[in-house]
């Protein structure tokens, strides 16, 4: 039996080539998973592009110059050489750009288990990290597309306005957010309007974005990229979701040192990515890269796996109805749709108003 997948080329995201390999008999203790569903969105780019510096290439090997892309979604357990986990049943969680993945589960509970394979350990435990659908709070059958779409995406944000709330937000007045169309930034504004209602919201985006920003609601104001000079400079901080280092410069250069803290986190823009810290010094503070799984850790480590898993499943279930219909869902099938999918997506020709969903 072959299993199928993508393998995209690291120099050239854009080519990318679906391939036959063969499935080896399963080892003892081992799950063997099939794909059921994932989504591609601008997230998926971003572990393309950073591939490399973070190990995200490392998760599902390929051969030499390939890379398979990490998606987040569903799988069902096709075969199962583990006493715990039975034939038929369904998680969600890290899953590579192809038909089927094989697993080795550790650490298994009523709520999910770790993938132990030793390839994966020296990366982030957030990534290898599964729930059994049937023990999950967070799971609503009747919204597993919007749940791959935004949820990964949703918990960037959610720790991000966490770690902001934590700092007092570093006394900033206004929150100034780039990429706002994109699914973490939607994810930050719903939780910093929830949570934080004090600090005004900023969402900056192109032009041909601004609508569907608006119909959003998450924003207090919405603002295209060449007016930012009209935003007024008072103290802010500024979370950057599309590493592109000329926007940047410019918002350093308008608040100077109103601006109080300065967040990296996304690459959606390709062509113009930052490279973290290099080029000229900026005005205000030094930007900083925000690694999701590193305040992941730190956050269910503050508030045990229960608490933590109750207070982000509460942000999680507001933003559902602030998003409701915000993004149209489109449904491919097979893989071949995929690779397309993922090279339009980081060619940039990607309506942010459509969620994809790829079913293998």
């Amino acid at each position: 039996m072959n299993a199928e997948q993508v393998h995209v080329r690291k120099g050239a995201l854009t080519d990318a080539a679906l391939v036959e390999v063969p499935l080896a008999p399963l080892a003892d203790g081992a799950v063997r998973l099939a794909i059921e569903s994932f989504s591609v969105t601008a997230n998926n780019v971003t572990y393309a592009v950073a591939g490399d510096s973070f190990k995200y290439w490392d998760f599902f090997p390929a051969p030499k110059g390939q890379g398979i892309v990490p998606m987040w979604g569903h799988a069902r357990v096709v075969e199962s050489r583990h006493p715990d986990i039975a034939v038929g049943e369904r998680v969600y969680g890290y899953l590579p750009m192809a038909s089927h993945l094989d697993v080795l589960p550790g650490r298994v509970s009523a709520g999910g288990f770790m993938d132990t394979a030793a390839h994966r350990q020296p990366m982030s435990p957030v990534y290898n990290s599964y729930t059994r659908l049937a023990a999950d709070p967070e799971h609503d059958p009747a919204r597993e597309a919007e749940r791959m779409i935004f949820g990964p995406l949703f918990r960037t944000g959610f720790l991000i306005e966490y770690f902001l709330r934590c700092e007092d937000w570093f006394g900033a007045e206004q929150l100034i957010v780039t990429s706002a169309s994109s699914k973490a930034a939607l994810g930050l504004a719903s939780v910093a309007r929830q949570s934080s209602p004090g600090v005004k919201r900023i969402g900056l985006t192109s032009r041909g974005n601004v609508a569907f920003v608006e119909a959003t609601g998450l924003y207090d104001e919405i603002v295209a990229y060449d007016d930012l000079e009209r935003v007024p400079v008072l103290r802010s901080v500024s979370v950057d979701f599309a590493g592109n280092a000329e926007l940047l410069a410019r918002i350093h250069r308008h608040f100077e040192d109103a601006l109080a803290h300065s967040a990296l986190v996304g690459m959606t823009h390709i062509e113009a990515r930052s490279t973290f810290g290099a080029g000229d010094a900026l005005p205000g503070p030094k930007p900083q890269l925000f690694f999701a799984p590193d305040h992941a850790v730190a956050f269910f480590k503050a508030h045990g796996p229960e608490e933590g898993g109750r207070l982000v499943a509460a942000a999680w279930h507001e933003f559902l109805k602030a998003a409701d219909g915000t993004v149209a869902i489109e449904r491919h099938k097979g893989l071949a749709a995929a690779r397309d999918v993922f090279a339009a997506m980081v060619a940039g020709q990607i309506d942010p108003a459509k969620g994809i969903v790829i079913e293998p």
